[in-house]
């Protein structure tokens, strides 16, 4: 299991603010605290959104954010990513205006964290979308990249009030990204492979947050045909799964988990001792961060 292409730090400038409080028993603490900053989000002159985000990887954000919401198409040709550090603001340029205006009026509010937002004519797309049958997981992949993911330094595990997502091969997890909603790390991975022109059929998608519809709903526009999470799920996320023929994992701890979709992709070749090393090898900040996901 090599390095990530592309993985969190933790110790970035920006990213988080030490802030002075005591602890349970008075005695006085620092904390890091991870930052909240404003992203306006521009799509050629149209004022889209304006999101709280943690403030790294701005363009990828955006770029994923319009593709997410039917915005941006595969067949766009984007001719600028234009990012103002001090206004805040991300400037998407296509080489053609695209018929946004009807989609403004559309837009419904989701269960996403802050401001997650969702445009109702993306179900008409999200119908067709043909996710790749022949795409497997093992068991024994599943738990090592469990063990890599769980064990990368991020802000996840040192500060928390965080949500992470990971882009991965079978064999391999590829992009790590991390923000305070989880629509906008998915969206930061969307971003990466509108831009770098990634496919998706033989990709995997993992994430620290609840298995919710939005969640499905981006991951299979995305074209990715598995979702595993540490967290639990929705029965309209799940239900949305199954409609779009998506494996989807959630409960995903150590060398534990649950399928509730798509169980067919899944190759069961773990043994007892393969399943007890996972749990072994499970830091305690790990095993924390895990339970912690209960409550999220």
């Amino acid at each position: 299991m090599s390095d990530f292409d592309i993985a969190p730090d933790p110790h970035a400038a920006g990213l988080t603010t030490s802030l002075r409080g005591v602890d349970a028993s008075g005695q006085p603490i620092d904390l890091p605290v991870v930052t909240e900053k404003p992203l306006t989000i521009y799509l050629n002159r149209q004022e889209i959104v304006t999101a709280m985000t943690l403030g790294d990887r701005p363009q990828q954000m955006a770029v994923g954010f319009l593709y997410n919401q039917n915005m941006l198409q595969h067949g766009d040709k984007i001719t600028a990513v234009d990012y103002d550090e001090e206004l805040s603001i991300v400037i998407v340029r296509t080489a053609h205006e695209t018929n946004y205006e009807a989609k403004l009026q559309k837009k419904i509010r989701t269960s996403g964290c802050a401001q997650g937002t969702v445009f109702g004519d993306i179900m008409d797309r999200f119908g067709k979308v043909k996710l790749n049958p022949d795409m497997r997981i093992s068991t024994r992949q599943f738990m090592h990249l469990s063990k890599a993911i769980n064990t990368a330094p991020s802000l996840y595990l040192t500060a928390g009030a965080i949500h992470g997502c990971v882009l991965c091969t079978a064999d391999k997890p590829l992009i790590y990204v991390e923000d305070i909603g989880r629509h906008n790390a998915v969206d930061k991975i969307a971003g990466y492979m509108f831009m770098d022109n990634i496919p998706p059929e033989d990709k995997l998608f993992y994430t620290t947050g609840r298995l919710t519809s939005e969640m499905v709903i981006k991951t299979v526009l995305m074209g990715i045909s598995v979702l595993v999470s540490r967290s639990g799920f929705t029965e309209a996320g799940v239900r949305l799964a199954r409609q779009a023929g998506l494996t989807l994992i959630g409960r995903a701890k150590g060398s534990r988990f649950v399928a509730l979709s798509g169980q067919q992709r899944i190759i069961f070749d773990a043994n007892e001792v393969d399943r007890q090393a996972a749990h072994a090898a499970e830091t305690p900040s790990a095993q924390r961060a895990s339970q912690q996901d209960n409550y999220r």
